[in-house]
């Protein structure tokens, strides 16, 4: 697993429950939810190239 580096992140109280609630609704961590959200935008963007997927 690739190492991870930590680092603050200040967000609008909204925002940051907007997100909170959305990890929750689909058993993720806040963090999580984060990554999760920051990978999906950066694939749609072309910004990092798309894992293949093991058949």
């Amino acid at each position: 697993m690739a190492q991870k580096k930590p680092f603050v992140l200040r967000l609008d109280p909204e925002i940051l429950k907007a997100v909170e609630k959305w990890a929750a609704d689909e058993f993720r961590s806040t963090n999580g939810q984060m990554e999760w959200i920051i990978s999906k935008a950066l694939k749609e963007e072309g910004r990092v190239k798309l894992k293949e997927k093991s058949q």
